[in-house]
């Protein structure tokens, strides 16, 4: 019994109301299997996915689309390292309002019941004139003893004015390595950028090679065909259309690897897919050198942590040579310690009352600790000059070597655009010339190989010219 389409259309209709799908996609089933006399059998599968693609996602209409602000605000949300040179700020900046807190007079609340065990005797001990039980602690005023008080402190050292000063210094230096750290991810990102823009153009330099491959292939096989030909033409120019299928299938690789290696900088999923903008490949022009080394010295975060280092350092020896001065100390107290929880006591006694204080502590004799201390700091200075010297010595060099980089690839790019663009009319003229009988397939390959050399360069190039341009634009400050 021979199948007939129109029954299949039935049985699809009817599952499709019994699985509940949606009225409008069984109301087309069956308007389909109305018309199958009128037209050609169509798969309900084919009708589904229409039905589907009637209304497209926001995903499939409207790309990810990610420029380079964009991945560099996203980057700077999600990298983990850089979050930590944030905390580290954060706790420097910290470290030093603690630092002046301890500068400032302080303040506390003192609230206390004591109670000691009388001794069987009455004294004069406890406040009032009458005799009372004497406790047995002699170092306690009375059996039972109520304090409430109010209690200022302040103390004055040398060594906390020069830890003031050290702890601001640290954290400018905290600070200063935080940007140090927001510019060195700003070049990863720049760079992961552009690897995906390059491997996504050569990507497209592949594609248009084996598209380029295949054509060939055809246009071989008609001229065989026509005897104009030897059949190693066709061989030569099939084991080409394969070599480019292979690279095509490897720039397809690495323009995945690119976009999950800039996936994992930006997304929590770096299988996300996005698209980067068109207008981030145009290079920005170069700066003069003049104006690269002005803003290099300007405001370079290296060379400014390196001077908060050294400042940090010389308020550590101030610091550790401080303890051999004596400190100043001051105590107010305000409140209640008496017998009673009373402002006033027994036979008209005043309870409330204020205390003062002042003293001083002089350095003696600590084995020679402050001393070792304080050559401990000297080192720690020391090397804090050279790390500074050294730091100068490199913003020289890198300055040089990232503006030198930056200008070669600025000026290779014009020289690239010319290969490009020679070598697409040296293929036109060559595939002509073969077409006519008189270039060979060699010849052909070979202007197709230099396109596609060509084309590869142009885009590692752009590569090139915009990873130095970041490394410069970091070191002066520009991004």
């Amino acid at each position: 019994m021979r199948f007939n389409p129109e029954h299949r259309w039935v049985i699809e209709r009817d599952l499709a109301l019994v699985w509940g799908l949606p009225i409008a996609v069984a109301m087309s089933l069956a308007a389909a299997s109305s018309g199958l006399a009128q037209g050609p059998f169509v798969s309900p599968t084919t009708i589904l996915s229409s039905s589907n693609a009637a209304v497209p996602s926001d995903d499939a209409a409207q790309p990810l689309v990610i420029t380079l602000e964009e991945a560099i605000r996203r980057a700077l949300v999600n990298d983990p390292a850089y979050a930590a040179s944030v905390a580290e700020n954060g706790s420097a900046r910290l470290d030093h309002s603690l630092a002046r807190s301890a500068l400032l007079p302080q303040a506390s609340f003192h609230g206390q019941y004591l109670f000691t065990q009388p001794n069987g005797s009455r004294n004069q001990a406890g406040q009032g004139v009458s005799a009372q039980p004497a406790p047995r602690f002699i170092a306690n005023n009375a059996i039972r003893e109520y304090a409430s008080q109010i209690l200022a402190t302040e103390t004055i050292s040398a060594a906390n004015i020069a830890d003031y000063g050290r702890t601001a210094a640290l954290a400018a230096r905290a600070q200063a390595d935080l940007e140090v750290s927001r510019r060195g991810l700003i070049v990863t990102v720049v760079s992961e950028y552009f690897e995906v823009v390059a491997a996504r153009q050569k990507l497209s330099v592949a594609a248009r090679a084996a598209r380029e491959a295949d054509a060939f292939v055809e246009l071989t096989k008609k001229l065989e065909a026509g005897r104009e030909v030897a059949h190693a033409d066709v061989v030569k120019a099939s084991l080409e259309a394969q070599q480019r299928g292979r690279e095509l299938e490897d720039a397809q690789l690495e323009a995945e690897k690119a976009s999950l290696h800039l996936g994992t900088l930006l997304f929590p999923d770096p299988r996300t897919a996005f698209q980067t903008a068109d207008s981030a490949v145009v290079p920005p022009p170069l700066p003069s050198r003049d104006d690269a080394q002005a803003a290099a010295g300007r405001g370079n975060p290296d060379l400014r942590s390196a001077l908060e280092a050294v400042r940090a350092s010389k308020s550590e020896v101030s610091a550790s040579r401080a303890a051999y001065l004596p400190a100043l100390s001051f105590n107010y107290i305000y409140g209640i310690d008496a017998p009673q929880f009373a402002i006033n006591g027994p036979e008209g006694v005043h309870n409330l009352g204020y205390s003062a204080s002042a003293g001083i502590d002089v350095p003696l004799w600590d084995w020679f600790a402050i001393h070792d201390r304080v050559k401990q700091s000297e080192l720690h200075e020391k090397a804090a000059q050279v790390v500074l010297t050294s730091t100068q010595r490199q913003l020289v060099a890198q300055l040089e070597e990232y503006y030198n980089e930056a200008s070669v690839a600025d000026r290779q790019l014009a020289s690239l655009d010319a290969s490009v663009s020679t070598a697409q009319d040296s293929l036109g003229l060559t595939k002509l010339r073969y077409s006519a009988g008189e270039a060979t397939a060699l010849e052909v390959v070979d202007a197709q190989n230099a396109l596609t050399i060509a084309e590869d360069a142009h885009a590692n190039g752009v590569l090139r010219y915009r990873v130095a341009l970041a490394n410069l634009q970091t070191l002066t400050g520009a991004l």
